[in-house]
């Protein structure tokens, strides 16, 4: 959708859910010194400001990372990005997943991008440089050509706006696809939590068709009156091995924030 914007939303709790994971994901898979491809297919401009008036606007920041940041230990992947991403842009940088990538992938691993939006696609383009494939394309066209990629090892987002109603349906239909054609292939999809809970059915699709993969969900309260978003979900196809841990200690903070 060209009208989305993260700008408005970066930093939110649904990033700190998202963003974490993906950070302890590509640090755990980066342990073993073979290379590894990671493909985002919605992949926004990669860095974002804190201050900036559309963070501002929206106030998600605020109730986000600016709140939760002290649940990570400086060792924690997340963290370091979070610390090295600032120390590089300023004390109110903030990086996107791009961004997260580039900071814990190696030389000789491979990293693809797609952003549609023009001028999301000219931020992400000066941000990345020759550390990324960006690609003004569709998203899930591309990760439906480029998988399996080379190298074969690798991660997949996939992260829309979830503005398209169609996105329910033809994203499952897709992700099942990049499975057959990937079976190797960590491949994660983040959703929205939204209070008519537009997701449901095409859980149910996913888990009927990738029995084997890993739902994980957070709550949280809303950003602001009338925020639609209550939480935030990620189905993961063939997560690393303490996935689950990792994904049960950071849900224990969200619980703990939401009795707050």
């Amino acid at each position: 959708m060209l009208s989305y914007q993260h700008a408005y939303h970066a930093g939110n709790l649904a990033d700190v859910h998202k963003h974490a994971l993906l950070a302890w994901m590509l640090d755990y898979l980066g342990r073993k010194p073979k290379a590894l491809s990671y493909i985002e297919s919605h992949a926004g401009r990669a860095l974002y400001r804190l201050d900036a008036a559309e963070a501002a606007k929206t106030g998600e920041a605020a109730q986000g990372i600016l709140r939760v940041a002290d649940w990570f230990a400086a060792d924690h992947p997340y963290a370091r990005v979070l610390d090295a991403t600032r120390a590089a842009h300023g004390a109110t940088a903030y990086p996107g997943s791009p961004e997260i990538a580039a900071r814990l992938l190696r030389e000789g691993d491979r990293i693809d991008l797609a952003e549609l939006h023009p001028q999301e696609h000219a931020a992400l383009q000066a941000a990345m440089g020759d550390r990324a494939r960006v690609h003004r394309r569709d998203g899930i066209e591309m990760a439906v050509a480029l998988t399996p990629p080379e190298p074969r090892r690798g991660l997949l987002l996939i992260d829309p706006s979830w503005e398209l109603k169609d996105e329910y349906l033809s994203i499952p239909k897709a992700l099942k696809r990049i499975a057959r054609k990937w079976p190797v292939g960590v491949i994660a999809l983040w959703y929205p939590i939204l209070r008519d809970r537009p997701h449901a059915p095409m859980l149910r699709a996913l888990e009927r068709d990738l029995p084997d993969a890993v739902r994980h969900e957070v709550t949280f309260p809303p950003a602001r009156e009338g925020h639609g978003m209550t939480g935030s979900g990620l189905f993961v196809v063939n997560p690393p091995y303490g996935f689950h841990a990792e994904a049960e200690w950071l849900g224990a903070r969200f619980a703990a924030l939401t009795k707050s």
